[in-house]
C-alpha cells in the first residue's frame, strides 16, 4: 500500500454484493473504486455512497482491459440468478472468463491481492452432501445453466493457473445462496421471490415438489467472510466455501415467509426448471478453521431484515 488508505478495486460493485461490501470497505477507511457496468447492477444500491470523497463509480464492463492503480481488488462481476445469466449466456461465459483474464493481469501488473467471488454452483446437482471444497462436482456442460457454471469453474482455472505461473496472491471463496436487503426483486432468486409474491397477495410459486433444500447466509455474515478471506495469509488461497449450513426446505422458506410477512397468498407448484440441484449445502470446516468464521445471523431474523428492505422499497 503505497499511501494512507488502502486502495480497492470492487468489479460488480453496484450489484446486491457488491453493494454491501463497498459499504463495509469505506467503513474500514479503504478508498473505494467501484466499476460496474449496470447490465444487474443497479446505482440506488450505492446512490447513498455517492457523496463520499472516498468512493467512486467507475461505469465499466469487465470483458474490457481496466487500467487504474489499487492494491487489492475484489471480482465480483457477474449476473449471478438464473435469470439474469441465462438472458445472454454468451455474454455470461465472457464476464466470467474475459473478467477473469482482465482483473487477473491487472492484478499482475500492479502486484495486487485478488479476489475471486466463485460459487457453489461449481459442485453442479451433487453427488457428495454437504459440499467440501475437495469435491469436484456434477455439472452439465451443455446445459442451460453451463454458461455460469462452467464459466466461474473456468475462472478458478485462471486464479490458480496466474497463482502458479506468477506468483500472483489469490483469494477464491465460493458463495453459497446470499439474501438479504438489496437483492433484486425480479431475479428469480427463491428469497426474493417468496417475499415479493407474499408482499404482493400473488401465489408462491413452488418449483417441483418443494423438498429440494438450500442454505441461506444473510449477506452481513457473507460479508464478512470476504474481507476474513482478503485479509488472512498468502498461503491460504481457497477455494473457501462461504455459505450457511443450515439447510431449508423450499416448503419450510415458504412457510416462513408467508408467518412473518402475514400474507394470505397460496402455494402454486410449478415444474422443476433443467439442471436445478436438489440439495445444496455448504461445509464450512475449512472457512472456521482458516478465518474463524461462521454465520451468525439466523435465517428468521435475516428474513425480518429482509422482507422490510423490500416492503420500504414497494412503496417508492
Amino acid at each position: 500500500m503505497k499511501y494512507g488508505r488502502k486502495r480497492v478495486l470492487v468489479t460488480g460493485g453496484a450489484g446486491f454484493l457488491g453493494s454491501h461490501l463497498c459499504e463495509r470497505l469505506l467503513a474500514e477507511g479503504c478508498d473505494v473504486l467501484c466499476a460496474d457496468n449496470l447490465f444487474t447492477g443497479v446505482k440506488d444500491n450505492i446512490a447513498h455512497l455517492l457523496g463520499n470523497p472516498y468512493f467512486e463509480l467507475l461505469r465499466h464492463d469487465v470483458t474490457f482491459p481496466l487500467y487504474v492503480e489499487v492494491d487489492e481488488i475484489y471480482n465480483l462481476a457477474c449476473p449471478a440468478s438464473p435469470v439474469h445469466y441465462q438472458r445472454d449466456p454468451v455474454q455470461t461465459t465472457k464476464t466470467s472468463v474475459h473478467g477473469a483474464i482482465n482483473v487477473l493481469g491487472l492484478a499482475k501488473r500492479i502486484g495486487a491481492k485478488i479476489f475471486q467471488a466463485s460459487t457453489s454452483e461449481v459442485y453442479g446437482d451433487p453427488e457428495v452432501h454437504p459440499q467440501t471444497e475437495d469435491y469436484r462436482g456434477s455439472v452439465n456442460p451443455i446445459g442451460p445453466r453451463a454458461c455460469y457454471d462452467e464459466g466461474k469453474r473456468c475462472a478458478e482455472t485462471l486464479f490458480f493457473d496466474y497463482w502458479r505461473q506468477h506468483s500472483l496472491r489469490i483469494k477464491v471463496a465460493r458463495i453459497f445462496n446470499t439474501y438479504g436487503p438489496r437483492m433484486h426483486p425480479n431475479d428469480g432468486r427463491v428469497v426474493s421471490n417468496f417475499i415479493v409474491q407474499a408482499l404482493e397477495g400473488r401465489a408462491i410459486t413452488i418449483y417441483g415438489d418443494g423438498s429440494q433444500t438450500r442454505s441461506f447466509c444473510f449477506v452481513d455474515d457473507l460479508i464478512e467472510g470476504f474481507v476474513r478471506l482478503m485479509a488472512s495469509p498468502d498461503e491460504v488461497t481457497g477455494p473457501i466455501n462461504l455459505g450457511n449450513p443450515g439447510e431449508f426446505t423450499m416448503l419450510e422458506l415458504a412457510h416462513s415467509v408467508l408467518r412473518l410477512t402475514k400474507s394470505k397468498s397460496k402455494l402454486e407448484f410449478m415444474p422443476l426448471p433443467a439442471d436445478d440441484p436438489r440439495q445444496r449445502q455448504p461445509d464450512i470446516s475449512l472457512a472456521k478453521e482458516k478465518l474463524g468464521w461462521g454465520p451468525t445471523v439466523p435465517l428468521e431474523q435475516g428474513l425480518e431484515r429482509t422482507i422490510a428492505y423490500f416492503r420500504e422499497r414497494m412503496k417508492a
